[in-house]
């Protein structure tokens, strides 16, 4: 009989072979990860337990990973960790070839609950189909389909025409768009056509098994150990997002509420990094666009918060398109940080990022960089194939984004991040390059915030916004991604001590907060474990040089710089506090061993 709160298998697909198997869960991992992203490291470590692997290689696991408050009625648990090695990090130096990060990206909608629906802890993808697949999973009944039909096809007419090929909308479906296809290395897997695993390259380790698509649906229910007190903290919680002040503001704008706020306190990424505040921000936020385009909000599965914004564009040259955003980050790398404030033309730069199936996030970073490289004269039109890429062009921009997914011309070397480009162009321009481990950062600068130095320095899967600055947050955010809850609510929620009492009632167990945030500590230095062995050390966890040397000229933060001796004083304090060699990076024996985990 399987743990409560579990099934205690993993469905496990060799789309080399179209073997279909079921593997056991050992009920220790459960209790040392519980789920999502933790279970899926802990598996991830198993499978790949020598260095150096291709990431695009059959040998790569791509792993789907809800937890076990998914599929439950719990508010906000929609979230699917993907777990895989990273196509797109890499160290200063290593032995390895192909090293790189552990990649872990969250994604809500409805695809999570549904594999738990179908009576599995989650998914294994292994090996490589030697033609464009996808898997139908309706319970126990796995099948591969021919996807040749739908391979170069946009997610946004894919995911229209896949429903009708599937003849069952209650199905829920991921897939790639031409992004993963072309193994862009921060491609992203797309459910609901604009939810995304968006970060660390998981479309691309996806294309690289010419798996289109996964759809899946179910009729299981996972069961509960303690549904009496499990039903009293769904009435407790219910009645308290009801009337939190956070669930108000998620349904305003969702992340678009940032927008204003982030660059009037110069945190906003503005022109490649270059400043923290945008004045030009009001013509992007979320006053103009609630009042130019959104129709509508969307949730995703059981959540009352209603983040996601849609609507559509009215006025010429991109007159009907519809489509979600801006977002913070969206909205700020397409926006704010190229000096784009034509909102119709943001809209349609999100819209085809989407429609792509390319993290956002880094192609905005790319471009950016380009932008810069092209105003300093670095580049000239003809190494960007005749784009005359300058800031504040929507035009420019579509044209380069085209390029870089289609790996044409500039976009082949741009495809892989502005590490790579960096190197290629040279004169200088890896001082303005903006990425931690080869991973673009996100919206936030750091000029001014400096909690985002040691979010973005000690991400396990390189510069992470969603990491958290200090050693708590980042343990507690372990956490919440594995058990299966969007962030988003966590204050709603009243903070980890109700997400606690929901764990203890689902799984029997009596776990306090400093249990929870203790697995949290062990799934976190497991990931940085991985790194290591791939040849990560302490010198791999920096910013790029501009946040030291070009302070901020705009705002009310005009001035403002990071110094590397207050930087590396955070980094020494950080690693003492996690129980690290302060030299190395590396954790220590001692705690490894408090942590059960072998070094």
């Amino acid at each position: 009989m399987s743990k409560a709160g579990y099934y205690g298998k993993i469905l496990e697909i060799n789309i080399s072979t179209s073997k279909v198997k079921n593997i056991p869960i050992n009920e220790k991992d459960l209790e040392m990860f519980v789920g999502g992203r933790g279970l899926g490291m802990k598996i991830l470590t198993d499978r790949l337990n020598k260095p150096g692997i291709d990431p695009l290689s059959p040998d790569n696991p791509l792993l789907f990973m809800p937890g076990p408050f998914s599929a439950l009625p719990i508010p906000s648990a929609s979230r699917t960790c993907v777990v895989t090695k990273s196509p797109l990090t890499s160290p200063i130096k290593s032995k390895y070839k192909h090293a790189s990060t552990v990649a872990y990206s969250n994604m809500g909608g409805f695809f999570g609950p549904e594999i738990r629906f179908a009576g599995y802890d989650g998914l294994i993808i292994t090996g490589k189909a030697k033609k464009p697949v996808f898997i139908q999973i309706d319970d126990d009944k796995v099948e591969f389909k021919d996807a040749g039909k739908f391979w170069g096809m946009g997610t946004d007419e894919f995911d229209r025409k896949f429903i009708d090929e599937l003849g069952d909308r209650r199905y829920r479906t991921c897939y790639i768009g031409p992004a993963g296809e072309n193994l862009v290395p921060y491609s992203c897997v797309i459910t609901t056509a604009s939810r995304a695993a968006g970060r660390s390259g998981t479309g691309c380790v996806m294309g690289s098994k010419n798996l289109k698509a996964i759809a899946v649906k179910g009729s299981k229910q996972p069961n509960i150990a303690n549904p009496i007190k499990f039903n009293e903290l769904l009435a407790e919680t219910r009645a308290a997002l009801k009337i939190a002040g956070s669930t108000k503001w998620w349904r305003y704008g969702g992340t678009a509420n940032v927008l204003t706020m982030s660059s009037n306190g110069g945190t906003m990424a503005v022109k490649n990094y270059r400043e923290g505040t945008y004045t030009d921000v009001e013509k992007i936020g979320v006053e103009e666009v609630k009042k130019k385009n959104w129709t509508r909000s969307y949730a995703c599965f059981l959540c009352p918060l209603s983040c996601k914004k849609s609507g559509t564009i009215k006025t010429a040259p991109y007159t009907g398109i519809s489509h979600d955003g801006p977002e913070y980050e969206t909205g700020t790398m397409l926006g704010a940080n190229l000096l784009i404030s034509d909102l119709d033309g943001l809209l349609k730069l999100i819209y085809m990022g989407d429609n792509y199936g390319v993290d956002i996030i880094s192609i905005g970073n790319v471009i950016g960089f380009l932008m810069e490289a092209y105003e300093k004269k670095l580049i000239d039109k003809k190494f960007l194939d005749g784009i005359d890429l300058k800031w504040g062009s929507v035009d420019a921009a579509m044209q380069m984004m085209k390029k870089i997914v289609y790996k044409e011309g500039i976009g082949e070397v741009a495809s892989k991040g502005v590490k790579v480009l960096a190197e290629k162009i040279g004169q200088g321009s890896e001082k303005f390059a903006i990425h931690v481990k080869g991973q673009e950062l996100a919206a936030w600068n750091v000029h001014v915030d400096k909690g985002f130095v040691l979010s973005y320095t000690m991400a396990n899967r390189g510069a992470c916004h969603m990491n958290g600055g200090k050693i708590e947050e980042q343990n507690a955010n372990a956490m919440h991604d594995a058990t299966g809850l969007c962030r988003f609510a966590v204050r709603g929620f009243g903070g980890n001590e109700q997400i606690v009492k929901f764990l203890s009632a689902i799984i029997g167990e009596n776990y306090a907060v400093e249990d929870y945030l203790n697995i949290g500590e062990r799934i976190f230095n497991l990931e940085r474990m991985f790194n290591c062995k791939e040849g990560f050390i302490a010198e791999d966890d920096i910013l790029p040089e501009r946040f030291f040397t070009e302070p901020l000229t705009v705002g009310e933060h005009k001035g403002a710089v990071l110094t590397k001796e207050e930087v590396e004083k955070m980094k020494t304090d950080y690693y003492l506090g996690r129980s690290w060699d302060a030299k190395t990076g590396k954790p220590g024996k001692e705690k490894l061993k408090e942590l059960l985990i072998e070094s």
